[in-house]
């Protein structure tokens, strides 16, 4: 599920690829996977995409 703004959650266990093919895990539930690459804890999410304020094309805060 792609959530508005924020991370991509992943149900179950996830076992991840990543480019330079390291491979990284989770035995989570619900896994959040950073969607916007701030994240400190990259591929995952750490909320990071919160403490941004955006700004629209109109010039006004999309919090």
């Amino acid at each position: 599920m792609l959530t508005e703004e924020g991370p991509l959650l992943v149900s179950g266990p996830v076992e991840l690829v990543l480019p330079d093919g390291t491979r990284v895990t989770s035995d989570r539930p619900v896994t959040a996977l950073c969607a916007c690459r701030r994240s400190r804890r990259y591929p995952f999410c750490d909320t990071s995409h919160r403490r941004r304020v955006r700004v629209g094309a109109g010039g006004e805060d999309e919090r």
